[in-house]
């Protein structure tokens, strides 16, 4: 493969916790009833993409830290609503044991998986967007990835939010259509609006449209809090106290926000298979967990790609 041949970085919890609560567990189960719908849906979401999509290269990110104590002490709320009381992450009983089974089937394939300790699957994503040649696609439902779109780059989002059949392709004039600022500042507006599924207040009574022409007249938190100590910054009075009242959160919301492109990782293979690293133990996956269909529409288009690129 060639530097141009497109990789695709999956974000693979998005992917498997979407699948989980899209197919019915009575949908999915082995022979002796262990829902297998978060394996099934999952494969299949990849064999959508590989078959519609044409990447040559891919790599799955995985979450090593969920909620690394590096976001945690810069924001203690940061997904603290998620946390477990016997700790770790709020999962589904039901969910757990199918993320192993994804893993071995994915290796079974040929495809590469990759996590950080200390770090999450967006992390390792970021790092991979600016290191990896392009074009790149990222896979994801997490808002929090339109910052990792770069047009110079050919990095581009392809949002799931919707589901897979109805992905958005997005470069940054779908993301200043969407919100009103470019991807580079999404991580500032996302600070600003805050966003509850991941415990980020943001700034009280400042909603998205407010948060867009901050960032707009500001460029970011940083031009914001420099702008509240000048007196003929033109806020109004409301928005000012609002803001002053949030200044600690604003000092840190954007460190937790952003998406690190640092994160240190092994060299990876990245080229996908023309057929399975090991098919028999592919085979054998299959017919333990019920995946017939589901492997075999994956290698098909597999197969297919290689035959037309």
């Amino acid at each position: 493969m060639t530097a141009q041949t497109p990789i695709m970085l999956i974000d693979s919890p998005s992917l498997y916790f979407r699948a989980y609560f899209g197919i019915p567990e009575s949908a999915a189960k082995t022979a002796d009833g262990q829902p297998v719908n978060a394996v099934r849906g999952f494969l299949d979401m990849l064999a959508h993409l590989v078959r519609t999509r044409q990447p040559g290269r891919m790599v799955c990110a995985m979450d090593h830290d969920w909620r690394p104590d590096w976001r945690v002490a810069l924001l203690p709320s940061y997904k603290a609503h998620r946390v477990a009381p016997e700790g770790g992450e709020v999962v589904p009983d039901t969910l757990s044991p199918q993320v192993p089974m994804i893993l071995d089937v994915l290796d079974a394939l040929g495809v590469t998986v990759v996590g950080a300790t200390g770090y999450e699957a967006d992390d390792v994503l970021g790092t991979l967007s600016v290191t990896q040649p392009g074009p790149v696609e990222v896979v994801s439902g997490d808002r929090d990835l339109f910052q990792l779109i770069d047009d110079a780059r050919g990095v581009r989002l392809l949002y799931i939010g919707r589901g897979v059949a109805k992905l958005e392709d997005c470069d940054d004039a779908a993301v200043r259509a969407r919100y009103g600022v470019p991807a580079d500042r999404y991580a500032e507006f996302a600070a600003l609006r805050g966003d509850p599924s991941d415990g980020l207040p943001g700034v009280a009574g400042v909603g998205e449209k407010t948060a867009a022409r901050l960032v707009d007249r500001y460029g970011d938190i940083a031009g914001i809090l420099a702008a509240l100590d000048d007196p003929a910054a033109g806020f109004a009075p409301g928005l000012r106290g609002k803001l002053d009242a949030a200044r600690d959160y604003l000092a840190v919301a954007p460190k937790v926000v952003r998406v690190a492109l640092d994160v240190p990782l092994p060299p990876l293979t990245t080229e996908l298979p023309v057929s399975p690293a090991d098919p028999e133990r592919l085979l054998d996956l299959a017919e333990r967990w019920n995946l017939a269909g589901s492997t075999r529409r994956l290698v098909d288009a597999l197969a297919t790609r290689s035959a037309t690129s």
